[in-house]
């Protein structure tokens, strides 16, 4: 019997938290609007590991681009501190499940779909 690799979990930040959420991270550079800090019950925030405000900006004026978009945020997660911070966030998945916070209305091609996609290439 083989064992699957346990995987990252996506919600808004604005979705009640759950029990079976485990490690809860927002992975947006800018603090979510109209949220206090008590009712995101959020376990870290991971700036480090968000889009550069440039690549951020330059997605939302073309969410379109999704494949440019993975391209680019790919390069930035290569570097300090992204790369370290992308490592701590596979490595807290090895003790239980991890989900990664966003702001973004789509649900579909956000930043954390990109992030969760990215950490799934990289190797152990």
């Amino acid at each position: 019997m083989t064992r699957r690799k346990p995987q990252f979990r996506l919600k808004r930040i604005y979705d009640a938290p759950a029990d079976e959420d485990g490690f809860r991270v927002l992975v947006d550079r800018l603090w979510p609007r109209g949220l206090s800090k008590e009712k995101a019950h959020i376990d870290l925030w991971m700036k480090a590991v968000a889009p550069s405000d440039a690549l951020r900006r330059q997605f939302h004026s073309n969410p379109y681009a999704w494949g440019a978009f993975l391209s680019a945020y790919a390069d930035e997660l290569e570097s300090e501190p992204a790369r370290s911070a992308a490592a701590e966030l596979r490595e807290r998945l090895r003790s239980g499940p991890v989900t990664l916070l966003y702001a973004a209305r789509d649900e579909a091609r956000n930043n954390a779909e990109a992030l969760r996609l990215l950490l799934a290439r990289m190797r152990d």
